[in-house]
């Protein structure tokens, strides 16, 4: 062992001896390490928000949703009103009916949640925030993986008799009720008041998962969809009017019956829902039952493409594979840098060994072996190396920090993607390390010792 660590000090102080261009040879393995740290961060990072965003849809979920159709009630140049009225399909739009109908004739559909949503004003002790009041089913929360933080979901009472309860998101908490326990208390919404039985866990919603579907349930009042449809506004109850081509519309506002006229681009969806989630049981019936709800919807609709069929997981997993092939090719230009820089220290380390032909030449005379020298250049190769893969770890974390508080682009840096990238220039350094080593040890001494 003392004649091994005799060799490593001499490689070592040969090391040191030049420090510049030591340090030259090692930002290939440095720039290498911290790239493929880098990118193997902004891979894990973007497959954790795929994985989150699949929880926030929930597992297996179908988003159905109306489709604005408002383009094709517009005449066309040259055609009267009359023609167009006759031309006019009516449909009944989204409607609680619709869900029923699903989830009675498809078997391979486990649930299904209807929602309705409004935003509406929520006020207790003069505080007042702009929530979003959803109707749901208890299933809802299930559907897309709510979790309570305290009190519980409605039970079947309160949502066969519609009762004025709710259930808030932690904002709602924060602003309305911000020193007090929420549970067992009252807050006004619109013009009904309702007792709070339930807060949400917080969970921050993501743009993606926004689109495709998933609402930020923050600031979420939840309420039974019998409630929101007895105590506040069903949009399938039309008024004479309305049929008679008035636009008029017939809604329950607590206690009262208001009567609205049409109003052309007010942005509001006149199905009685706005949204139907539908839970298949397993992930491979997803596409046979999209076919078979478009036929049910279609059958039901009389014909009028009036809604719009998500599938949030199967969009997901295609954006992941997606990202997956991009972060495979990225990983592979870094590795590409690891390689250079082997290449940098095989070429370094030949130089080094015909500067010092006559050093071995003198080690040679004096009994080392051949043994001895290969251990002693390849000891010099894989230090650089190595100590270039440590340096080339913190600047890869520290990369992948400044990506993410720079950017939108979230970055996990995993313990294996750092024993990978250190193993990989650990691996060059020997690898590349190994033919200046092994023409190191082929001289001949007497040679070297002639060598000036």
């Amino acid at each position: 062992m003392e004649r091994y660590f005799l060799i490593l000090t001499i490689s070592l102080e040969a090391v040191f001896t030049n420090k510049f261009r030591s340090i030259l040879t090692a930002l290939g393995i440095i720039f290498g390490v911290a790239a493929v740290i880098a990118m193997l961060a902004i891979g894990n990072g973007a497959r954790q928000e795929i994985l989150e965003q699949i929880k926030l849809v929930g597992l297996n979920n179908i988003i159905i949703t109306p489709k604005d159709n408002s383009s094709n009630n517009e005449a066309t140049d040259g055609e009267d009103e009359d023609s167009k009225e006759m031309s006019k399909k009516f449909s009944p739009g989204l409607t609680l009916k619709d869900a029923n109908n699903i989830i009675e004739s498809l078997p391979t559909v486990e649930k299904v949640s209807p929602e309705i949503f409004y935003t509406t004003p929520a006020l207790r002790d003069g505080k007042k925030l702009t929530a979003k009041l959803s109707g749901v089913t208890s299933d809802y929360f299930s559907l897309f993986n709510h979790q309570l933080k305290k009190g519980s979901f409605f039970n079947d009472e309160q949502m066969e008799l519609g009762s004025p309860v709710c259930v808030i998101g932690p904002e709602v908490v924060a602003k309305l009720f911000p020193k007090t326990d929420p549970i067992g208390k009252q807050l006004k919404c619109g013009s009904i008041w309702l007792k709070v039985i339930g807060v949400l866990q917080g969970v921050a919603v993501s743009k993606k998962a926004e689109e495709l579907g998933v609402s930020s349930y923050n600031r979420n009042v939840y309420i039974p969809i019998k409630t929101i449809l007895l105590r506040y506004k069903d949009r399938s109850l039309v008024a004479q009017s309305s049929l008679m081509g008035g636009g008029g519309e017939m809604f329950f506002f607590g206690n009262s019956v208001v009567m609205t006229s049409g109003s052309e681009g007010s942005g509001e969806t006149d199905n009685q829902l706005n949204k139907i989630v539908v839970q298949v049981k397993e992930s491979d019936q997803l596409t046979a039952t999209v076919e078979a709800i478009r036929h049910i919807l279609n059958r039901r609709h009389l014909g009028v493409d009036d809604f719009d069929i998500t599938i949030p997981e199967l969009l997901l997993k295609q954006e992941q594979k997606t990202k997956d092939i991009f972060n495979i090719v990225l990983g592979a230009i870094a590795g590409i840098s690891l390689i250079v820089g082997g290449i940098g220290i095989m070429n370094i380390m030949l130089a080094s060994v015909m500067e010092r032909i006559r050093e071995i030449g003198v080690r040679r005379a004096i009994g080392a072996t051949k043994k001895d020298i290969v251990f002693q250049f390849l000891a010099e190769a894989t230090f650089i190396s190595i100590t270039g893969g440590l340096i080339g770890i913190l600047l890869g974390v520290i990369m992948a920090k400044v990506i993410s508080a720079s950017t939108d682009i979230n970055t996990i840096v995993s313990f294996g993607s750092i024993i990978l990238s250190f193993g990989v220039a650990a691996s060059v350094g020997i690898i590349f390390g190994w033919l200046p080593a092994r023409k190191a040890a082929e001289q001949d001494p007497v040679e070297s010792l002639r060598h000036d």
